[in-house]
Formats: structure tokens, C-alpha cells, sequence
């Protein structure tokens, strides 16, 4: 939770770098948060329509975007890839996949053009 915590302390800071668990522990939050939503959105029949989500889902999505931004982007510097790298994602199948792998590789070891390491 901690994790989760300091990515929403740092969501205007797109500088420096992001560990791997910094940014899977924040999307594992992310999805349980997520759910809890939808959920509640269920249960108080908050629903849009014959959508799976309502009101509850749309507001914590729009309150998490920019610090998810932020930590994809630390994360991209921690692998040595420009912040512009997100847009990769973009590219429907194989952008993504190519996000998802960069996303899950180790860091740079030692200091690079984005700051230092952030395990040292």
C-alpha cells in the first residue's frame, strides 16, 4: 500500500525514475480500487445505462489518470526510454505488448540521463 501511496504523493512529478514494484504494486491498487468501484456501482445501482460501471468508476479512473501517467512515465526513464515512449501504447496490438514488456524489464543499473537508480 505504500507503493500506492507514494505514486499518488509524486502524480505531478514526471521527472526521475520509478522501480518495477512501484509501478506493478500501484496497478495491482489500481485494479482492486477499480473493481471496488464498479461494485459499488452496482450495488447503489449507479450504472450507466447497460454499462458495468457508473458514476463511482468514472470518478476514481479521472482521479488516478495523471499520477498513472506520471508513474509510466518514471517507469519508461528507468529503462532508459523518453516519457513520448507511452504513446507507443497507442498502437493497438503491438504497441501494447511492446509497453507491457518494457514496462516488466529491470532498470538501468547506476545513473542515467533521468537520475539515479532508484534501488541503489
Amino acid at each position: 500500500m505504500e507503493w500506492y501511496l507514494k505514486v499518488l504523493q509524486n502524480y505531478v512529478n514526471f521527472d526521475g525514475r520509478a522501480r518495477r514494484r512501484e509501478y506493478w504494486i500501484f496497478v495491482l491498487f489500481n485494479i482492486i480500487f477499480l473493481f471496488c468501484a464498479v461494485l459499488a456501482d452496482k450495488i447503489c445501482d449507479l450504472c450507466f445505462g447497460y454499462k458495468d460501471y457508473g458514476v463511482f468508476a468514472v470518478i476514481y479512473s479521472l482521479y488516478v489518470l495523471i499520477p498513472s501517467v506520471a508513474v509510466i512515465v518514471r517507469r519508461l526513464h528507468d529503462v532508459g526510454k523518453s516519457g513520448l515512449m507511452i504513446l507507443v501504447g497507442m498502437i493497438l496490438i503491438f504497441g501494447t505488448i511492446w509497453l507491457f514488456i518494457v514496462l516488466s524489464t529491470d532498470g538501468e543499473p547506476g545513473k542515467n540521463e533521468y537520475g539515479l537508480n532508484p534501488k541503489e
